[in-house]
C-alpha cells in the first residue's frame, strides 16, 4: 500500500499550540500509513528538531510579507512539484493562504484549512481572504466550537465543509515528590503558599493580558500573604511585566521562569491555573492544566468558554476584569476542597474530550475520509 503523502504548511514555527500538534501528528500518526512534511515561513524554537527525529523534514521557505508574496507563493509550489503531496494541510492564517492557493494552482487532490484562532479583531479584508481560502479548500477544520461559529459565520463556506477537531496534549509525566519539593524550593515558594500558574507567549499584552493577573495579585496580597503568581513563557513583553510587578510591588511574590521544555514539572507545583487573555481559539495549556487536575481561571472568550465548565471544572470572567478575576481566585485559595473537586472534573472532561491520542485520530479519520473520497485508496 502506498502510503498517503502529508504536506503541513504554516507560518513560524515556534514552541505554541499548532506546533504542538504537528509535533504530535509527527510523533503518532501511523508511519506506515502516512509520509509528512512540513513548510513553515522561519523556525524560532528547537521543536523542529524533535519533529525531525520522527522522520518529518522542516522546510523553512522564509517570511511571507504579504498574501500575494509571489517569491514565497513559488518557493512553496517547487516543493509541491517535488513531493507530489496527496494532502496539503495549512494552518494559521498565513500557511493557510499558502497552502490553498498553492495547492489550487498546483492542482493537490485535498487541501485543508485549519482556523487555529478566534480573530474576532479581523479586518474585513481578512474576512474576504478567509472566504476565498475557504472556497479553495476541500475542508475547513475549527479547532473549538469557537472557531467553528466563526467560520460558518464569516467564510460562507457550506457547513459539510466545516468541521470541529478539539485540539489536544499529551498526558503529563508522573513528577515525584522530591522532584517538587526541589523546583519550589529553587523558586523561593514557602511551605502552605498558593501557586498560581500561567503559561503562553509574552508577545503582547493586548492578546495574553498577563498583566491582569499582576494587578489581581496585587489584590489578593491585601488578603494573603502566602500567594505566588508563576508566569512560563518568554517574549519581549516580559521586562513590561517584570516593571509593573515592582509598581504594584508584589515583585517578590511574581515568578518568571521562561520557556520551559518540561512544563509537567511546573503544573505540579501550582494550585490553581489562570487564563485571562482576551481572545483564544481554544487555550491549549487549560487542556493541559485540566489533565494535571488544576481548577481554572478563564476569560469568558473564544474557545475557553467550551472548554472550561463554569462552576464546575473553574471559573469563567469577563476579560479585563480584574475585580472578578481577583473574587474567583479568592474563592479557589480560600477552599481546597473546591480546588480538588474542580481539578478532579476537569481532569475527567479533559481526558475525554482533549488528549492527544483522540486528537491525532479525528486528524487521521479525517485524512483517509476524504482520500476515500477522491478516490486515493
Amino acid at each position: 500500500m502506498e502510503k498517503i503523502k502529508i504536506l503541513h504548511i504554516q507560518e513560524t514555527l515556534g514552541a505554541g499550540g499548532v506546533e504542538r500538534r504537528r509535533y504530535s501528528l509527527a510523533r503518532c500518526l501511523s508511519k506506515e500509513r502516512f509520509e509528512q512534511k512540513i513548510i513553515c515561513t522561519q523556525v524560532k524554537h528547537s521543536l523542529y528538531e524533535k519533529i525531525e527525529k520522527e522522520g518529518v523534514e522542516v522546510l523553512p521557505v522564509g517570511l511571507l510579507k504579504g498574501p500575494f508574496d509571489v517569491k514565497i507563493h513559488l518557493e512553496v509550489q517547487k516543493i509541491i512539484d517535488s513531493y507530489q503531496p496527496d494532502i496539503i494541510h495549512g494552518a494559521v492564517f498565513e500557511g493557510n493562504i499558502m497552502a490553498s492557493f498553492n495547492g489550487f494552482i498546483k492542482n493537490v487532490p485535498i487541501i485543508i484549512a485549519e482556523e487555529t484562532s478566534y480573530p474576532d479583531n479581523r479586518s474585513w479584508r481578512g474576512n474576504l481572504l478567509l472566504k476565498l481560502i475557504c472556497y479553495l479548500a476541500d475542508q475547513v477544520v475549527g479547532v473549538s466550537p469557537a472557531t467553528v461559529k466563526y467560520l460558518t459565520r464569516y467564510s460562507l463556506a457550506p457547513n459539510r465543509k466545516i468541521k470541529l477537531i478539539n485540539n489536544g496534549v499529551a498526558l503529563p509525566r508522573v513528577v515525584s515528590s522530591e522532584e517538587k519539593f526541589k523546583l519550589r524550593k529553587s523558586l523561593g515558594i514557602e511551605e502552605g503558599e498558593i501557586v498560581i500558574g500561567t503559561a503562553g507567549r509574552m508577545l503582547s499584552d493586548e492578546n495574553k493580558r498577563f498583566s491582569d493577573l499582576i494587578k489581581s495579585l496585587s489584590l489578593l496580597r491585601k488578603k494573603f500573604n502566602k500567594v505566588k503568581l508563576l508566569l512560563l513563557g518568554e517574549g519581549d513583553e516580559m521586562d513590561n511585566y517584570k516593571n509593573l510587578a515592582k509598581d504594584l510591588n508584589v515583585e517578590e511574590n511574581v515568578i518568571f521562569v521562561g520557556f520551559q521544555e518540561d512544563i509537567s514539572l511546573y503544573y505540579s507545583i501550582m494550585n490553581i491555573f489562570s487564563l485571562v487573555s482576551s481572545r483564544e481559539g481554544f487555550g491549549l495549556v487549560l487542556a493541559e492544566a485540566m489533565l494535571n487536575k488544576l481548577p481554572i481561571v478563564a476569560s469568558r472568550v473564544g474557545g475557553m468558554k467550551y472548554i472550561v465548565e463554569d462552576g464546575k471544572t473553574g471559573f469563567l470572567v469577563e476579560r479585563y476584569n480584574v475585580l472578578e478575576i481577583a473574587e474567583k481566585l479568592e474563592s479557589l485559595i480560600n477552599n481546597k476542597e473546591l480546588r480538588q473537586k474542580m481539578g478532579e472534573s476537569g481532569y475527567k472532561r479533559a481526558m475525554e474530550n482533549y488528549t492527544e491520542d483522540i486528537y491525532v485520530k479525528n486528524v487521521e479519520n479525517l485524512y483517509l475520509e476524504l482520500a476515500k473520497k477522491k478516490g486515493l485508496i
